[in-house]
C-alpha cells in the first residue's frame, strides 16, 4: 500500500466516534455525496441476482439412527454404552433388540464417529 494511503488509515484509526462522524460529516459536504449503509442482501436475493441456487445451511447436528444391530449385537452394545454411558447392560440391550432406534442427537463430528465405531461393529446406520 502507498505510504501516504497508509498514513490516512493510521490517522482515521487513531480518530473517536465522534470524530469520525464529523469527518463523515465534512466529506459528505466536500464531495456532495451521502454516505448510506449499504441494505442487507437476503441469501435468496443474492442467489437470484446471481443465477444460481440458494445456498443450503449445513447441517451441524445428527440424529443418529440404528436401523439394525446386525448379528455382532455384543459389540453393538459396546459401542452404544460409549456413547451412551448413563445406559447400564440391560438398556443397552434393550436398545440393541428394538431396532430401529434413536441413539441421540449429537454434533456432526460426534455423530460421525458413532456411525462409524457403530457400523464397524456390524450395526446398520443412518445420519438424520
Amino acid at each position: 500500500m502507498d505510504k501516504k494511503l497508509d498514513k490516512i488509515l493510521t490517522d482515521i484509526s487513531e480518530l473517536t466516534v465522534l470524530e469520525l462522524s464529523d469527518l463523515v460529516k465534512a466529506l459528505e459536504e466536500k464531495f456532495d455525496v451521502k454516505a448510506v449503509a449499504a441494505a442487507p442482501v437476503s441469501p435468496a436475493t443474492a442467489s437470484a441476482q446471481a443465477g444460481a441456487p440458494a445456498p443450503t445451511e449445513e447441517k451441524t447436528e445428527f440424529d443418529v439412527v440404528v436401523a439394525a444391530a446386525g448379528t455382532n449385537k455384543i459389540a453393538v452394545i459396546k459401542v452404544i454404552r460409549e456413547f451412551k454411558p448413563e445406559l447400564g447392560l440391560k438398556e443397552a440391550k434393550d436398545m440393541a433388540d428394538a431396532c430401529p432406534f434413536e441413539l441421540g442427537t449429537m454434533k456432526k463430528d460426534a455423530a460421525a464417529e458413532a456411525k462409524t465405531k457403530l457400523e464397524a461393529a456390524g450395526a446398520t446406520v443412518e445420519l438424520k
